[in-house]
């Protein structure tokens, strides 16, 4: 089950259960999608894969199965990210 994280790893933008705006990569690393496209260019700086919208859970399910509280915050060096893509 997706943790469903709250908030944007790189510009802590919030991103609720339902946001239109969350990306994830195999490993559930969450980007805003401004983020993704814009700043990441559609490559995850933690695993190297790329993204995916998030799906969206039901309200109805968020009772028994809660999203995640935790923020993980690590703005992302963009220059070495950058030289990472260029060098792949």
């Amino acid at each position: 089950m997706l943790e469903i994280r709250p908030t944007c790893e790189h510009c802590n933008k919030s991103l609720p259960f339902n946001s239109q705006e969350a990306m994830i990569c195999t490993f559930e690393c969450t980007f805003c999608k401004d983020c993704t496209e814009n700043v990441l260019q559609n490559v995850c700086p933690n695993c190297g894969g790329g993204f995916e919208k998030r799906p969206t859970r039901p309200e109805a399910l968020l009772i028994k199965y809660p999203v995640s509280t935790k923020v993980i915050h690590k703005p992302v060096d963009i220059e070495k990210h950058l030289e990472r893509i260029k060098n792949n």
